[in-house]
């Protein structure tokens, strides 16, 4: 045998006896690729990102499901993200929320039997109350149901809470001075009178209204 040949068999034989390359899947790879980009992009842009929450957002959206959060309040937090990223949209997105304020607020003084307060509140009577009016120093007893402009609740009493008046937000301080014991009440307030342009991190975007149902139960001085 010519020695040339004998070394081309000797060179080919590792590859004859090795086992083949399984066949690549291109549907597993393709996803791979977009989340690992995906991946690479998050990390650098929210390093604390709460990946479950991520995935289970990603798999609701991609399966067509009910979304666990409403468009409206998925619109609010990522315009806020990304007011917080890109500063130069910051006043954009001021602009744009408070057109959506302005424009739910109209809405609620066309409810029946509602009014408007000082500072721009609205006010809809739920129930009337006989009893008397705290000061603006006085403790309340309250129950209570926050709520975003569209409906979804933030917070909420599971029964009747003490507050200061002078330690809550300037909307409640203005309404509940003229709330006599006894009443329940509807108020929009405006986000002048709640957390204004900056909003409350996650939870309430800037310039954003809130609705309470309050009723009053007793005061004390």
């Amino acid at each position: 045998m010519p020695r040339y040949l004998f070394l081309t068999l000797l060179c080919l034989a590792p590859v004859a006896h090795a086992a083949p390359a399984p066949p690549p899947d291109a549907a597993h790879d393709l996803a791979y690729s977009m989340g690992a980009s995906l991946g690479e992009r998050l990390r650098q842009e929210v390093p604390e990102l709460q990946i479950q929450a991520l995935i289970e957002g990603l798999r609701t959206a991609y399966q067509g499901k009910p979304l666990a959060l409403s468009e409206e309040r998925i619109g609010q937090i990522l315009t806020l993200h990304q007011a917080q990223n890109d500063p130069s949209q910051s006043q954009a997105a001021g602009n744009t929320g408070q057109s959506a304020e302005d424009d739910f607020l109209f809405k609620e003084k066309q409810q029946p039997k509602a009014h408007e307060l000082a500072d721009g509140i609205i006010l809809t009577e739920l129930k009337p109350g006989t009893g008397a009016k705290p000061g603006a120093q006085d403790s309340v007893y309250v129950s209570y149901v926050g709520r975003l402009p569209d409906g979804t609740v933030f917070d909420q009493s599971t029964q009747p809470q003490w507050f200061r008046l002078d330690s809550v937000i300037a909307g409640w301080r203005s309404a509940l001075v003229q709330m006599p014991v006894g009443a329940k009440w509807r108020l929009a307030i405006p986000s002048s009178q709640a957390y204004g342009a900056e909003g409350a991190g996650d939870l309430i975007a800037p310039n954003t209204p809130l609705v309470f149902e309050v009723e009053l139960f007793s005061i004390r001085k």
